[in-house]
């Protein structure tokens, strides 16, 4: 290091304290790289590689380098890189060293490290997506008899500041990731490889020290931070081993936030604890499948469900509609409440429509007070606060006197903060700079210290002009003249002529050959002023800045409070514009886990398709049993809204067939997600609706494989099924899509079988089953609680037309011919097919059937297709067993076994 110039010294110990994150160092106008970074730069970035020579010798260091207003697309490059960035800022005064302070080398300082889940500036965020950083804890202690492994899991957005853990048990990890598609994951060391598969897939994985997840070391962080004795208050008992883990996990990340953001967390002002109880369970698999945030193609918003039903008008409700996207509740009590809110904005169009228009004035108050805490708000930032402050009392006089629980309860949260609207009003200019280092951005009358400095700066030539006017004529010298040089400053030239009536106050500082130059207190002083007037100003203006950024940053727990309320202020405008427009009705939410929809429609088909062209259906079934109260009772018809189709209740599970293309999939999609709107506390699209409140949604749909896992699609099918059947209750909401279609038809239809007798017997829960198993259609007659649906088919002309209309009853066939020829199937293949099938058809209606006993106590009989008989029949048949001798039946049954082995 001796041998290093000092700048370079500075470098070496800003990458020392930046680990591997990129070190962007600050010189000039330039952020530069170099060794190791500026190579990774030049490969991952596409900059130019060169390089500095070393002092003494050396050899040349490698260099790379970009200007630094382009700092925010390259942070975002290194970021999509899955890289970290540390920045290296210079800390002197804005325009160079202040005054009185020592020259020398330019101090400079790591500022913050940059990662996925840290980013607060919005050129790097989607203003309608959260971004979230989470951590995960991994119990150490082995579970106790029945007890499954828990984990920690903790997430937050610090560009909101919305912090939240909970302990679970670790099989839903995987789940939680998902929902929370987190940009950044942390993880202790060694504990990486225990990560689901999906996190690293999706997420940017950091390992940390494990002594970081320590539990009283998070403890003792968490309470510093928050000012608390404990964490009781949050709701978090420390005694209990998955809250215990949960404050893990929150401690990790408050301390790589204290360790990457080196600034302010304040606008972090609480932990909420999750209750997985308190929402509808969600599987990966299952997110996927229904497309809720993002399409299972291409992974967009638009086209998935989030994306057709938001209107939101601001970033915060967006975030805060996806939010509860990921959260569906599970309480009656508190569906209803969104839902009343809604309703009064649905029948008072003017109020809804008043609101939103309010609402698309306002900025992202949440990601503003995050920058104003973290100490990045710009001008520009503030001045947006302050204009939304004054959109407030508007949208607080609007919801004044409303008859929802939840308007009035969100009216009284908008906190209208007169006094920091006032100062940032009566200080901010309209039209703010980005950076307070520009200067400007402070209002003519605000400051009378800097509006003197801008006069100054301003006003010079016409000081000196009156300055020279006055001294002139009382000196009597009328061609004295005042001038400037950079060695003197200012300075009053007096011929040789007048050199007699120079006043005694004059102090002489050149001799010229013609002339006398001299300088007066006054001026002096002025030019002392003129000539710091800039510096003084920016200097000041930057002063005042911060006072006001502070001012931002005091008030950040009233301004969060409001920004919370004005997001489900839009969540709820929005969802009662889609029922508006959309022709939605209010649900019935109930707590039985019933089922009757009239005229459901798809959401997203509904509004993606032609108009008139999406055909509705309804549903009706209801759980076998659930719990009432303290204890269980059988479903019956009596205790619930009467069914809408021909099936009494409760029918458990309804079994859907017909052909591809009928529209199977969209009836059991249509379903789940008019029962996942229902428990945001939307409206959905139907004419009315009976939801009961489901604990668990599943659903097995498509078909995918996971090749680098080595899982065939049928194992991921298999395994989905599984996590179903062991986990569903009979709460819960169960769609399939032709489960058993991944193996032979032997094995895949005694699975369907099986599996839909699971349902029904075992778990009782309310179930779709869509499938071309129509041997399964006979479970109907079998098993109480199995009714038949089918898509509706009309035959003309030797050509298929689907009505898209569900049908009591099973489907006669699959017309799977006429859908491949729908496809662009080569005609010479389809006429072929058609022949096969002909074929088959006859050979079968000659074949006597042979039937399989299913289960013992039901009696229950599958029919399947005869198959060819074995040669080996035909010879037991004519064996005359009575003349057989014992050593001449070892002899053949040793030849027949040999015969079927070499048949495997």
């Amino acid at each position: 290091m001796s041998q290093l110039s000092p700048m370079m010294q500075q470098y070496h110990e800003a990458k020392e304290a930046s680990g591997d994150a990129l070190l962007l160092f600050r010189m000039g106008d330039f952020y530069e790289l170099f060794y190791d970074d500026a190579k990774d730069a030049g490969r991952l970035l596409g900059i130019t590689v060169t390089s500095r020579d070393k002092d003494k010798g050396a050899k040349a260091v490698p260099m790379a380098g970009f200007p630094h207003h382009q700092l925010d697309a390259y942070l975002a490059k290194i970021l999509r890189c899955g890289r970290r960035a540390a920045v290296c800022e210079q800390m002197d005064a804005p325009n160079g060293k202040a005054a009185g302070e020592p020259k020398g080398i330019v101090r400079r300082e790591v500022t913050r490290i940059v990662s996925a889940g840290t980013v607060t500036d919005d050129e790097l965020l989607d203003p309608q997506a959260s971004n979230y950083l989470v951590a995960v804890a991994y119990d150490g202690q082995a579970p106790k008899g029945d007890a499954r492994p828990l984990v920690g899991l903790a997430w937050i957005d610090v560009s909101t500041g919305e912090f939240t853990a909970t302990g679970i048990d670790e099989r839903r990890l995987a789940d939680e990731l998902s929902r929370l598609d987190a940009a950044e994951c942390l993880v202790a060391e060694g504990s990486d490889a225990l990560l689901p598969p999906e996190a690293s897939d999706r997420s940017a994985v950091t390992r940390r020290p494990a002594w970081s997840f320590g539990v009283q070391m998070a403890m003792e962080s968490l309470r510093k931070h928050f000012g608390t004795q404990s964490l009781e208050g949050f709701g978090f008992d420390s005694t209990m081993h998955h809250d215990a883990l949960a404050l893990s996990a929150a401690g990790a990340i408050l301390g790589y936030l204290h360790e990457t953001q080196k600034s302010s967390l304040a606008h972090v002002d609480r932990l909420r604890p999750f209750q997985a109880d308190s929402a509808l369970q969600i599987d990966a698999a299952t997110w996927r499948s229904l497309e809720v945030t993002h399409t299972l193609r291409d992974g967009r918003r638009d086209g998935a469900l989030l994306g057709v039903i938001d209107r939101t008008v601001t970033g915060a409700g967006a975030r805060r509609l996806a939010d509860w996207l990921r959260r569906p509740l599970t309480s009656v009590a508190s569906i209803s409440q969104r839902q009343g809110a809604v309703a009064e904005l649905v029948e008072n169009p003017s109020l809804a429509t008043t609101v939103r228009e309010e609402l698309r004035g306002v900025y992202d108050l949440q990601r503003l007070v995050a920058r104003a805490t973290t100490g990045r708000a710009s001008p520009r930032d503030l001045a947006s606060v302050g204009r939304t402050l004054g959109a407030l009392p508007r949208i607080k006089a609007k919801l004044a006197g409303r008859q929802s629980e939840r308007l009035a309860r969100l009216e009284e949260r908008i906190d209208l903060c007169a006094d920091l609207r006032e100062q940032l009003t009566a200080a901010l200019v309209d039209d703010c700079p980005l950076s307070p280092r520009e200067g400007g951005f402070l209002r003519e009358g605000y400051s009378a210290e800097l509006d003197e400095y801008r006069q100054l700066m301003a006003g010079g030539k016409q000081w000196m002009a009156s300055y020279q006017a006055k001294i002139a004529a009382e000196s009597d010298i009328p061609s004295i003249k005042v001038g400037f040089n950079k060695v003197f400053g200012y300075y009053l030239e007096v011929t040789h002529a007048h050199t007699g009536k120079v006043p005694a106050d004059f102090i002489r500082k050149q001799t010229l050959k013609n002339a006398e130059r001299y300088i007066t207190p006054e001026l002096k002083e002025y030019e002392e002023k003129v000539l710091s007037a800039e510096d003084r100003a920016f200097a000041l203006e930057y002063d005042l800045f911060l006072q006001l950024r502070e001012a931002t940053a005091e008030a950040g727990k009233r301004l969060l409070a409001t920004a919370e309320a004005l997001a489900e202020i839009d969540v709820l405008a929005s969802l009662a514009e889609l029922a508006r427009s959309r022709g939605y009705c209010r649900p019935e939410v109930v707590e039985e886990p019933v089922l009757d929809i009239e005229a459901g429609r798809h959401p997203v088909l509904d509004l993606t398709e032609p108009e008139g062209t999406f055909v509705p259906n309804g549903v009706s079934c209801c759980a076998a049993k659930w719990e009432v109260g303290s204890g269980k009772s059988e479903g019956a018809a009596s205790d619930l809204n009467p069914p809408t189709s021909d099936f009494p209740l409760p029918t458990s599970v309804l079994l859907l067939t017909g052909p591809n293309m009928a529209g199977k999939s969209t009836y059991i999609r249509q379903t789940a997600l008019i029962t996942l709107m229902a428990q945001i506390g939307s409206f959905v699209p139907a004419t009315r609706a009976v939801v009961g409140v489901a604990d668990r949604l599943f659903a097995r749909v498509g078909a995918s494989d996971d090749v680098s896992r080595g899982q065939s699609t049928f194992m991921v099918e298999m395994t989905e099924t599984a996590r179903i059947l062991n986990t569903a209750t009979p709460r819960s909401l169960v769609i399939l899509d032709e489960i058993g279609r991944g193996t032979s038809t032997y094995d895949g239809l005694s699975l369907a079988w099986a599996i839909v007798e699971h349902l029904h017997d075992v778990v009782g829960c309310r179930t779709l089953f869509a499938t071309h198993y129509h041997e399964l259609t006979q479970l109907e007659e079998r098993l109480p609680g199995v009714g038949n649906l089918s898509v509706a088919v009309r035959e003309h002309e030797g050509r298929v037309v689907f009505l898209h209309q569900i049908v009591p009853g099973p489907a006669d066939k699959s017309y799977g011919i006429h859908v491949a020829q729908l496809a662009g199937v080569p005609r010479s293949v389809n006429e072929r097919a058609e022949a096969i099938l002909a074929d088959l058809e006859q050979a079968q209606s000659e074949r006597q059937p042979t039937t399989i006993a299913a289960k013992a106590s039901g009696g229950l009989q599958m029919t399947l297709f005869e198959t060819a008989e074995h040669p080996l029949l035909e010879e037991i048949r004519a064996l005359d067993i009575d003349r057989l001798a014992p050593m001449d039946a070892f002899e053949r049954l040793h030849a027949w076994r040999q015969r079927l082995l070499a048949e495997r």
